[in-house]
């Protein structure tokens, strides 16, 4: 992956200032096509508007990164070692790595319980000021009965891995029950079986939560040969700032780029350039955590991601490759809006919303379960979310007329060809190809080779790293 290592210089782990004001500056707002509806949350002063033209500034004003310094590391761990034990399991792992980079700013550990009631029913978290920030999926760690009892009086625990190296110490903790009904059903929106997330991590987990203040012994690494794409919010921080973006722009996925997706990236900044910005940088944001069984596995997906910058569909001066460490809960509307927020966090000022984003199909039922506008809808409205600029995008699809991806027109639809992510990877598992145009020759031969890969037993999949 040499091409996309030239993407980043080697980055100081120090994390920026975020004090201060954002700079503004003004500018005339173009019409937007159909193709990419805007609406800016921005003060209207005549015909001027006022847009921002700083990087976004941090959940609470400050990124809270939760890493122990490298001269006290030792220190921490004989600590550890005289406390209870709590062993992670992958997902927890997962989260311990989105705390201790500040995803979650403000938050400063696993939540205690007023803070995962408030993320159930409000969404958002009301900060000492008075202020809200968003927050819509609990991140919380789950301990049995055992476990319970074996922390006694204990004020802080050690979390440890698989093999009980000590991976962070937990203070000021405080247990309460687990309602795994009520969690499950504020989340996703139903309690029905087959819901990958609940499966992989609620179903079979604690009756109990346990949460408190996270301190991080060493930086989480997996050793899978991608920990460099691994920059945290501070990193990419860093590097926007390196590359004099005055706006940054996000893109979430966890499936292939197709020219789709190009096609909206590279429209999207076309119109901030219209808006008078001078430098837009695309933050192309690959989800790395849990996952579900028949999405393609990261490293795969990175491989691809690499093609479709070696062959010039994306712009690699313009664009920076990162993989966000969250687990997937395929929670709709109530994930994207996570998803929005931990953006905020690494400094992104638009973020680009989809059809049916963080959506699957039902479970039980043959059809989607979440309707696919609403989580566009949702994540313009949600509390704590007004610093953020969301960008709804219609429909791409293959323009048979064209021969390309294009924006679908409804007063055409003959011309246009919808092409699944099941019809994808059907078109993929049998080594054929898609129609010219629909995605780069590269990505498509990564691709092909992924599924051909694939091993036949247990789960259909390629095993993933874990967190070492």
């Amino acid at each position: 992956m040499a091409s996309m290592i030239t993407l980043f210089t080697k980055i100081p782990l120090s994390s920026p200032s975020f004090n201060g004001s954002p700079r503004t500056h003004f500018v005339s707002i173009p019409t937007l096509p159909a193709s990419l509806s805007f609406k800016p949350r921005i003060r209207q002063t005549g015909v001027r508007v006022l847009v921002r033209a700083a990087l976004i500034e941090p959940d609470g004003g400050k990124l809270v990164e939760l890493l122990v310094e490298e001269s006290k590391r030792d220190i921490k761990k004989r600590e550890a070692a005289l406390l209870p034990r709590i062993r992670l399991k992958k997902i927890d792992v997962q989260w311990v790595h989105v705390l201790s980079e500040g995803w979650a700013s403000p938050l400063r550990g696993f939540m205690k319980e007023s803070e995962f009631l408030q993320t159930l029913h409000f969404n958002s978290l009301r900060l000492e000021d008075g202020s809200v920030v968003n927050m819509s999926v609990p991140i919380v760690l789950a301990i049995d009965d055992s476990q319970k009892q074996s922390i006694g009086n204990f004020t802080r625990v050690a979390l440890v891995d698989s093999n009980d190296n000590p991976v962070a110490i937990l203070s000021d903790i405080e247990i309460y029950k687990h309602p795994k009904e009520e969690r499950i059903a504020r989340t996703w929106g139903t309690t029905a079986p087959g819901l990958p997330y609940v499966e992989e991590a609620i179903t079979n987990a604690g009756n109990w939560l346990i949460g408190g203040d996270l301190e991080v012994i060493e930086p989480i690494k997996y050793h899978d040969g991608l920990d460099r794409f691994r920059l945290s919010p501070a990193q990419l921080h860093e590097e926007f700032t390196r590359r004099n973006a005055d706006a940054v722009f996000a893109f979430q996925l966890r499936n292939p780029v197709h020219n789709g997706h190009a096609l909206l990236m590279t429209d999207t900044r076309c119109r901030l350039l219209e808006m008078g910005y001078k430098n837009p940088v695309l933050l192309l944001h690959p989800l790395g955590g849990y996952t579900k069984a028949d999405d393609v596995p990261l490293s795969w997906r990175m491989k691809q991601h690499e093609k479709v910058l070696e062959d010039g569909v994306l712009d690699p001066e313009t664009t920076v490759v990162s993989i966000f460490p969250s687990p997937m809960h395929y929670a709709g509307p109530t994930e994207v809006q996570w998803h929005a927020k931990a953006r905020i966090n690494a400094g992104a000022n638009f973020y680009i919303v989809g059809r049916d984003p963080a959506g699957m199909g039902h479970p039980v039922e043959k059809r989607d379960l979440y309707d696919a506008d609403h989580g566009k809808k949702v994540v313009s409205m949600a509390p704590g979310l007004e610093r953020l600029n969301i960008l709804p995008f219609k429909v791409a699809a293959y323009d048979k007329t064209q021969g390309k991806m294009a924006f679908f027109d409804p007063s055409r639809a003959q011309d246009f060809l919808f092409i699944s992510g099941t019809k994808m990877r059907t078109l993929a598992k049998n080594k054929e190809n898609p129609p010219d145009g629909f995605m780069c020759p590269g990505g498509w031969k990564v691709l092909v080779e992924y599924y051909d890969t694939m091993i036949p037993a247990g789960n259909g999949r390629v095993p993933e790293a874990v967190p070492a």
